[in-house]
């Protein structure tokens, strides 16, 4: 039987030859992988006036990782409800082939819509644009005045289209003046080194009703509402420089985030499990109500009683008359905090920009003038030596 082991002996030769030369893939922003759901569940109680996704995705076989701090991108779809609406108000043909590329790609227009091109943020530019493709007289006025500003605020495309029709442009013209999709990113909420091959986001579902219509995150929404276990979901790893664990796992860490703010506090929790970290670790976390909105409470007490988490300090707004936020949990604990800080902790923040991160920060201030006995002017100057060295970090949106 000679022939079937000279057969064999070629497919192997063969194998190895093809193995040495080929190129592996490399996923990326412009090259996305496709990542297969594996857990979506709602981390809220019942009851609760929020709904947060814990998402689990799997990585097997693209040679992506990560470290804490660092985001996922996700590149979603838009709401097929709001792309049919579209649609029927241009009483446009779901399956004309419209441009999608400088190169002459093509896309029937539905799909277009759903996966190409951004729909729910309207820009002044967009309108200004859109202006030379109406008679009305409206639109004309207000992208020349200073009300643009105003009435883009809250709305999307198809407002602009409703308002301000009839419209003298083909498909292909309007969306010629559409913006490409822009990926979405997110805190990652897991470490690899405690779940090798997958990744873990927490996503709070984006839902709000303005001029007259409900509104829905993009992304947020998608995996809220539409996106379910053995889905395909395309990502890719965005680096953050600006927000790591220090490097000596002896040094301790105080992380505030509220909300969502959790995700990327979850991965740094589960890195120093892993890692064993010497280093003593204080959480502060917020949301509205204990029983339905405390995100991740049975994991986060598991590893206070394992000693990976040293203390927890958790404000919850709507459960009191008077409401209870982080800052006012920093400030209870000023004493201790600035002991923590004075040996040398390092301060996290992570959640909302517009008024959490800078109520933190201000309770910060205020810790370390009155435990300091530091002028305001001092004070700043020693939360300018910690962000200098590193001490002080933010990740806020």
């Amino acid at each position: 039987m000679p022939l079937p082991v000279v057969f064999y002996i070629q497919t192997t030769f063969e194998v190895k030859c093809m193995q040495s030369t080929a190129t592996p893939t490399t996923f990326s922003r412009t090259n996305p992988f496709h990542a297969k759901v594996l857990k979506n569940v709602n981390l809220n109680g019942a009851g609760s006036n929020k709904e947060t996704r814990h998402l689990e995705l799997s990585l097997q076989g693209s040679g992506l990782s990560f470290v804490p701090g660092d985001c996922l991108g996700i590149v979603p779809e838009n709401d097929p409800e709001l792309v049919a609406a579209i649609l029927e108000e241009m009483k446009w043909d779901p399956e004309l082939p419209v441009p999608v590329s400088k190169q002459g790609d093509t896309l029937p227009l539905k799909e277009a819509l759903a996966k190409h091109f951004e729909i729910t943020l309207l820009t002044k530019k967009l309108a200004q644009q859109a202006a030379a493709m109406t008679d009305n007289e409206q639109l004309q006025q207000l992208v020349s005045g200073d009300n643009i500003k105003e009435y883009v605020e809250g709305r999307d495309l198809l407002d602009l289209l409703r308002d301000f029709g009839p419209w003298k442009a083909s498909a292909q013209d309007m969306v010629a003046i559409l913006r490409k999709m822009p990926p979405r990113l997110y805190s990652i909420a897991s470490s690899f080194a405690a779940h090798p091959d997958e990744v873990h986001l927490t996503i709070g579902a984006v839902r709000y009703t303005t001029h007259g219509r409900e509104r829905k995150g993009v992304c947020s929404v998608l995996c809220a509402e539409r996106l379910h276990e053995g889905d395909l979901l395309p990502v890719f790893i965005q680096t953050n420089k600006h927000f790591n664990l220090p490097e000596s796992k002896d040094k301790d860490i105080i992380m505030v985030g509220p909300g969502t703010g959790i995700a990327p506090f979850r991965s740094f929790i589960e890195e120093r499990a892993v890692s064993k970290a010497a280093g003593r670790a204080w959480l502060f976390f917020g949301d509205q109500h204990a029983a339905t909105d405390f995100l991740y409470q049975n994991e986060l007490e598991g590893y206070q009683k394992d000693g990976v988490l040293t203390k927890i300090d958790a404000a919850f707004s709507r459960d009191s008359e008077q409401k209870v936020y982080v800052q006012h949990k920093m400030l209870e604990n000023g004493k201790e905090l600035f002991a923590w800080l004075q040996n040398g902790a390092y301060f996290y923040v992570c959640g909302d920009k517009q008024y959490m991160a800078k109520d933190v920060h201000e309770a910060l201030l205020s810790v370390i003038e009155q435990e300091g006995a530091m002028t305001r002017d001092a004070a700043e100057a020693y939360l300018k030596d910690m962000q200098e060295q590193g001490r002080y970090q933010r990740d806020v949106y």
